[in-house]
């Protein structure tokens, strides 16, 4: 089976995927949940193992895409590989980084996934310390991405991000009178895939709430949703 969640951001909001566990308790190592960007348990070089340890015990293999709150010198230092089709970094063996632009197959559906978001508090975070350039996605990484749909007819099941496109931030609960999002570079880029790509569904997360800005796109945060 394979299921979608927000964000993790190391141990703060773990618990979700522990009680997951025990909930499910029939759930083995090919039985995958996708976290949406901000897994940030790869954090720190010297509480590392620390922080993964948990996610490590996990029943369930663990898939993220990365999100503004990663490490990406760590991140970007594990060896890339080949698995379902795409590039990943293999963390641990149920521990894997769902690289930016690439398309995976897995269990007979195809999910296409990217990371990446701008934090609004860099101002206040040191570079290299607890912000990395990195988190914005590129123009080369956009052209890896509509490439990689391209081999698969610009369609897919899925479309996991981090942040979301455009289209999401002209609806509730991304605009409210009381709430509207700003945009940044990145929701102008997956825009892109917005325009060219056909796609069941949408899922994000970065905004810390559950929500349906679309028929076609959701916001997630704590619920865990199955995608198959």
């Amino acid at each position: 089976m394979i299921f979608v969640t927000g964000d993790t951001h190391g141990q703060a909001d773990f618990d979700k995927l522990l009680r997951f566990a025990r909930e499910n308790p029939n759930l083995t190592l090919n039985d995958f949940v996708i976290i949406a960007g901000d897994f940030s348990a790869i954090w720190d070089k010297n509480t590392l193992d620390r922080e993964l340890q948990p996610y490590r015990e996990l029943p369930f293999t663990v898939l993220f895409a990365d999100g503004n709150h990663e490490n990406f010198d760590i991140l970007n230092s594990y060896p890339e590989e080949v698995w379902r089709g795409g590039k990943v970094h293999k963390i641990a063996p149920n521990i894997i980084h769902l690289m930016r632009g690439q398309v995976f197959e897995i269990e007979n559906i195809t999910v296409f996934v990217f990371g990446g978001a701008a934090s609004i508090d860099k101002e206040v975070r040191t570079e290299g310390v607890d912000w990395w350039r990195q988190e914005q996605p590129t123009q080369e990484e956009l052209e890896e991405g509509l490439r990689n749909l391209k081999r698969h007819g610009c369609k897919v099941d899925y479309i996991i991000t981090h942040t979301c496109c455009e289209r999401a931030l002209r609806y509730p609960p991304l605009n409210t009178p009381e709430m509207q999002m700003q945009t940044f570079p990145a929701n102008i880029l997956l825009s892109e895939f917005d325009k060219t790509v056909e796609f069941k569904h949408w899922y994000f997360g970065h905004y810390h709430f559950d929500g349906e800005p679309t028929d076609d796109m959701t916001v997630i945060y704590q619920k865990i949703i199955r995608l198959a």
